[in-house]
């Protein structure tokens, strides 16, 4: 489909401004609306019609926030017409019941359950409520990585500074030998005293996948909660939340499901939810209730609407596909930098270990100069990445990035590196 033709077609996609937004559950697909592609490289020339995309560079850097799609764009400007129209009526009578809707579609994309499940933010949002709510005791002790998310790590800085929690800190390697080297980092540092460990899912700054479900297993047998730092998953590859047998589970859906900016997925399994202080305390007395968990405020529910379209365009990609191809960006560009004289790949070789984000650097050059650089002569966005073992830059190219703009990237690589 030619992008004439798309944006002629966008049009039938669009809901119109007169239907309530009551009504959005019954008009919200898109996936029915959509073309049906068998063929990858039409479904990707297709997909890259949907962006609208600047030409001063290549946007190598999608890690932070996905642009989104048109056709989740457009559904998401007619949601915003909705809850303007409707005003207080939609925040009293229809804000309730279209969050469980939409909470119940999250809770089926990720393999758990609606009573399990609580929409937030991001992901900063939801580990930091399960980190600041945990029912802490003096010289309690917390376990995680000097590559999690900083503002994760300030969080426990923080309880550490108020309840005298003591918090241990280990190093993953960037190229692990197997699963069990990682367990082991962090079994080592359990005592009887620890009471939670944070781990990420994907490391953000190298794109490596954890062995979630066997660190899970081990911190269960010693009676140590696991919260995930899912910040980076959700969208981006297939897996299901209740097979790692986690406590608590975090991500972003502005990033790799392509929601708009304000969403995130807090997972608490109901087992524990009555033990986690709320952040913002609500009307809700019942402990085992999620909910209780998610008093937000007046704040933007068209976005919450969105999350619906987002999962329907996901959906029409179908996450294996989608993950596939993601899998598939990163391989075609690290491979090929890979034993390059000067350069560093910070993303482990096995295909099983990472995705779509990968990180590379170069002996020669810092990486704010090696970012800079790809910026300036070669046009090519990217962000720098200097702490916890990893010097380079983040490379993190989206579903609409071709091969000829990855080899634009290797080819820079390459040059400078000599």
């Amino acid at each position: 489909m030619d992008k004439r033709n798309f944006i002629k077609a966008l049009g039938t996609l669009s809901l119109s401004p007169l239907i309530s937004a009551s009504e959005l559950s019954k008009n919200n697909s898109l996936i029915k609306k959509l073309p049906k592609i068998d063929d990858d490289d039409e479904l990707w020339k297709t997909v890259r019609s949907h962006y609208t995309l600047k030409d001063d560079y290549i946007n190598l850097e999608s890690g932070y926030y996905n642009i989104i799609p048109e056709p989740i764009l457009d559904h998401f400007i007619k949601h915003v017409k909705h809850v303007n129209i409707e005003g207080s009526y939609y925040m009293r009578y229809d804000l309730n019941k279209n969050k469980q809707r939409v909470t119940k579609e999250l809770a089926k994309l990720v393999g758990s359950t609606p009573d399990q499940i609580a929409i937030t933010r991001n992901a900063t949002e939801s580990l930091d409520l399960v980190i600041s709510g945990f029912p802490w005791q003096q010289a309690d002790e917390a376990i995680y990585a000097k590559q999690d998310y900083g503002t994760m790590k300030e969080m426990f800085e923080q309880i550490s500074d108020r309840y005298g929690v003591i918090n241990k800190i280990i190093s993953v390697p960037n190229h692990p030998k197997n699963d069990e080297e990682i367990v082991s980092l962090y079994e080592s540092q359990i005592t009887k005293k620890t009471k939670l460990i944070m781990v990420c899912h994907m490391i953000n700054i190298t794109g490596q996948i954890l062995p979630i479900k066997k660190i899970c297993e081990m911190a269960n047998s010693h009676g140590v909660e696991v919260m995930v730092d899912g910040a980076h998953c959700l969208g981006m590859f297939d897996f299901s939340i209740d097979d790692f047998n986690c406590d608590y589970y975090g991500s972003s859906l502005h990033k790799w499901l392509a929601t708009p900016l304000g969403a995130g997925l807090l997972y608490v399994n109901k087992n524990k939810t009555h033990g986690i202080w709320p952040l913002l305390a609500n009307g809700n007395k019942d402990k085992t209730d999620i909910k209780r968990l998610n008093h937000i405020g007046t704040h933007p529910v068209h976005t919450d609407l969105a999350i619906s379209n987002s999962i329907d365009y996901l959906n029409w990609l179908g996450i294996k596909r989608k993950e596939k191809r993601m899998r598939f960006l990163q391989r075609y560009w690290s491979d090929r930098l890979r034993n390059i004289e000067n350069v560093i790949v910070n993303t482990p070789e096995d295909i099983n270990r990472s995705c779509g984000i990968g990180n590379v650097g170069l002996t020669n050059m810092s990486p704010s100069e090696m970012a800079r650089t790809l910026m300036d002569k070669y046009k090519i966005f990217t962000v720098a990445i200097d702490y916890a073992n990893v010097r380079g830059c983040r490379i993190s190219p989206n579903i609409f990035t071709t091969t000829d703009e990855l080899d634009r990237f290797v080819y820079a690589v390459k040059k400078m590196a000599t």
